[in-house]
């Protein structure tokens, strides 16, 4: 059988979804590249201040080519601790919005930077293209595939630089093992294993209760259904729940599948098999799994495989996260922290520690902005790497193997699965059928 060929950027941009509503760009796009400002910075502002929003806000603020001037999130509860620790790193204190629509709007601001819960992340980078702000974009991209082709799309008409938060692509002992590889020094690559092996907790079940004060849950639930107030939806539980998360899987396993997709070379999968369940949290309210055992094949003959088990105390091969790639003269074991070459007869060649810090993946964001340096992890390259989350998720709800299109974007003669590709959105929050 002959080899298909790889699909490449510009034939794949070429295409598009088949739509049947065409929506106008909610916002207008600047002429200049970033606005004029007295600190000869780029102007950012962070959409969505708990946990990793202010990493990335504290992150952003410390570098001299950048200013974090606004600060949004629904939650108006947040803004005092906020702008008082991003003020302590960078002596100016930002400004505080609770509509992310007023962000767009505000023709001061260069970029955003989205770190909201994973159902917002599509639609905020869409209104940021149209708005023409460049985007840093928490992992994952989307809640489903379409969204993460819409962005893409919305990247390439409005010229925007978009970033993805998987900051593996820019730390340098990542992009030295992925050059060990593709010097051939592993042999020829058939087979990647990512495996996510940490330990999580329970999310039992609360009742729904009124909305706290200060708290806009409107704009929260953005293009998700509407459903009433619950803890659990505001805070950790969200990310265990299918109309807002994408389980672990999305979570922080994309960062793996990322890296073994990255070393592989190959793009998107044409066959994908999970098996799973939830064996550990039984009895609480989440609905993603715990356990996950996903295969996907490459039409370039290469096969990536992913471990998940959220209920594990100790490390696998020394890792929590990590990647494998086996080729047919040694192997490779890669992760946050380090990597290492084996050899024939399990002899250990290479053993490199490193240093994990994700200021590399800030710096070329903004350099990429200010100097046209190119993109790390590209939204293109995030997509890509998402669809693998989106396709091992839907293999594992719906029981079954799955084909995919890469060309078309969706599934091969399926369509009860193809209605899991995408949403519309909600009222206000509709995602663009054409951006």
């Amino acid at each position: 059988m002959a080899k298909k060929k790889q699909i490449g950027r510009r034939r794949f941009l070429g295409l598009s979804l088949s739509s049947t509503l065409a929506i106008s760009p909610m916002f207008s796009v600047p002429h200049t590249v970033h606005a004029k400002n007295s600190w000869n910075k780029l102007r950012l502002c962070v959409i969505g201040i708990r946990g990793r929003g202010m990493g990335l806000a504290t992150g952003f603020a410390s570098r001299p080519n950048a200013v974090v001037t606004h600060v949004c999130d629904v939650s108006s509860n947040l803004f005092g601790d906020a702008i008082k620790k991003i003020k302590d790193v960078q002596q100016v204190e930002p400004m505080a919005v609770q509509d992310l629509r007023r962000v767009m709007d505000d023709k001061t601001i260069d970029a955003i930077v989205v770190a909201t819960p994973d159902h917002w992340h599509a639609l905020a980078t869409i209104w940021g293209a149209q708005a023409g702000k460049h985007v840093y974009v928490e992992k994952p991209i989307s809640q489903n595939v379409f969204e993460g082709w819409q962005e893409v799309q919305a990247s390439r008409k409005y010229d925007r630089r978009v970033q993805v938060g998987t900051q593996c692509r820019s730390m340098p002992h990542y992009r030295e093992a992925i050059e060990y590889i593709r010097a051939g020094k592993l042999g020829k690559v058939h087979v990647a294993k990512a495996w996510n092996s940490q330990l999580r907790r329970r999310v039992p079940a609360v009742a729904d209760s009124s909305i706290p004060e200060g708290l806009d849950w409107d704009i929260w639930q953005g293009p998700a259904p509407e459903h009433p107030y619950n803890d659990n939806r505001y805070t950790y539980g969200w990310r265990w729940l299918w109309d807002y998360g994408t389980g672990d899987m999305g979570n922080d396993g994309v960062h793996d599948l990322d890296v073994a997709r990255w070393g592989l070379d190959v793009d998107y999968p044409i066959e994908i098999q999970c098996t799973g369940g939830k064996y550990q949290f039984v009895d609480d309210i989440q609905q993603t799994p715990d356990t996950q055992y996903v295969t996907f094949k490459f039409a370039e003959s290469k096969m990536l495989v992913y471990e998940q088990r959220l209920w594990s105390p100790y490390h696998q091969e020394g890792l929590e996260n990590g990647v494998a790639f086996y080729g047919n003269s040694a192997y490779m074991l890669i992760g946050r922290s380090g990597w290492k070459v084996i050899e024939r007869g399990n002899k250990e060649v290479l053993d490199r520690q490193a240093d994990r810090s994700e200021i590399p993946h800030l710096d070329n964001f903004l350099s990429s902005i200010a100097e046209g340096t190119k993109l790390n992890c590209d939204i293109e390259e995030g997509h890509r790497s998402t669809v693998l989350a989106h396709l091992g998720n839907l293999a594992y709800r719906l029981s079954r193997p799955l084909k995919f299109d890469p060309i078309k974007q969706t599934l091969i003669d399926d369509p009860e699965a193809e209605k899991f590709l995408k949403r519309r959105g909600r009222k206000s929050f509709v995602i663009p059928e054409s951006v």
